[in-house]
């Protein structure tokens, strides 16, 4: 039996546009217009396949998207958004309701940590913070009271590998439902596959590649879905962070080359990883047999994909790192900014950036060192130029 393979479901997509083209045309509308009163009626109850009423309800070209993006993950629908925050929490908040509690990694995001930690104890939401690689200490966490374990594949920014099937078997066993951040490891890792119950993505990063548009997506059940454009209690409905039309064609265009995109991100990251361990660097990339959940990561991803294109370096103090980010982009080997996926590298000081709202304590707690600097490996032809231009800096700073 073939391994279940997301390019291929993107591939067989084929959406025609209004006039014959081989894109899909673009809606450009904030509403809809009806022959009858009655039909506006059914569409607005839900009642009205292919109509379509507002755009914050849906639109054509968001719904293009969500068939195309729940092909990839393997799911019945998805809901694309403005963010992906405007993914994460909706879903979290659709999911858990005063009085309930969430158990989540405690290596996530910046934002989604803050979120949970302080917004929604507003609401009556409690969670939990564990380390999502030690599934006895996550099932140790779980209460009466607990609705959701939440993890991402790869964790931002340390790259911890969660055992999604392991974790799958923990929520299964106390009817919790398991939401996977799958941001970093698109076509690579299929979390639905491995017993997850909903998927969410950044489309801001490695889906739409061309760091251009903000975007977010959740995938799953129909019956979630539903839930989430519900207009009486849907929280994305009623919170309404809903994806611009032009912004959806654009997303879908890139998608397109994802698959490409992925095998070389990978292979530089790959082949930057391996030959700055040789050199004595403290390096993390779980394609690197020194990564603590490298095996398992392995019986994880689509080999075809490969590992994928993060990796972390240790230049020993937050001073160094900063000496040697703002080098590498005088030398014009990437950019000194935050996110992912570009085809330029892109790197950051997570510690003071992209996880500052984590409080110092527990990045110390967690092994987030001041002077780690996390890389979003790019797209470069010549990967051993970068490596030797990379190291040229690297000596010229001490840190090599």
């Amino acid at each position: 039996m073939k391994k279940f393979n997301p390019a291929d479901k993107i591939q067989d997509l084929q959406f025609f546009g209004e006039f014959g083209g081989v894109n899909p045309s673009i809606s450009d509308s904030s509403t809809y217009t009806f022959l009858s009163a009655k039909t506006m009626f059914d569409t607005f109850e839900g009642n009205a396949e292919g109509c379509y009423l507002y755009s914050r309800h849906s639109s054509p070209s968001n719904l293009y998207l969500d068939k195309a993006l729940a092909a990839m993950e393997g799911t019945e629908t998805a809901n694309v958004s403005a963010s992906g925050m405007g993914a994460i929490t909706p879903t979290l908040l659709q999911l858990c309701a005063s009085g309930d509690h969430i158990v989540s990694s405690r290596t996530i995001y910046g934002g989604t940590y803050a979120f949970l930690k302080n917004f929604t104890p507003r609401l009556g939401i409690k969670t939990t913070f564990v380390d999502i690689t030690k599934l006895d200490i996550v099932e140790a966490a779980i209460t009466k009271n607990t609705k959701v374990l939440y993890c991402e594949t790869v964790s931002n920014p340390l790259l911890e590998v969660a055992d999604i099937a392991g974790l799958a078997k923990i929520a299964k066993k106390y009817n919790l439902k398991l939401v996977v951040d799958n941001t970093f490891s698109p076509l690579s890792v299929a979390p639905i596959s491995l017993g997850a119950d909903i998927v969410i993505h950044s489309l801001t990063k490695y889906i739409n590649g061309s760091s251009d548009t903000v975007g977010g997506v959740t995938c799953g059940s129909r019956e979630f879905i539903n839930s989430l454009k519900d207009v009486n209690s849907g929280a994305s409905m009623l919170l309404g962070p809903t994806m611009d039309s032009l912004r959806s064609a654009s997303v879908m265009k890139n998608l397109r080359t994802l698959h490409i995109r992925m095998k070389q991100h990978s292979y530089n990251a790959k082949y930057l990883a391996a030959k700055f361990e040789k050199d004595g660097l403290k390096v993390v990339y779980p394609g690197l047999e020194s990564h603590p959940s490298h095996k398992l990561y392995s019986t994880m991803i689509n080999h075809e994909y490969g590992f994928g294109g993060m990796m972390t370096i240790d230049a020993g103090s937050i001073e160094k790192a900063n000496e040697l980010m703002e080098l590498m982009q005088e030398k014009n080997l990437g950019y000194l900014a935050v996110s992912l996926g570009f085809y330029k590298t892109l790197f950051s000081a997570p510690g003071t950036s992209t996880s500052s709202e984590i409080p110092l304590e527990e990045q110390k707690e967690m092994g987030l060192t001041d002077g780690l600097i996390r890389f979003s490996i790019g797209l470069d032809n010549d990967i051993e130029r970068t490596y030797k231009s990379m190291k040229e800096c690297m000596l010229n700073l001490g840190v090599l």
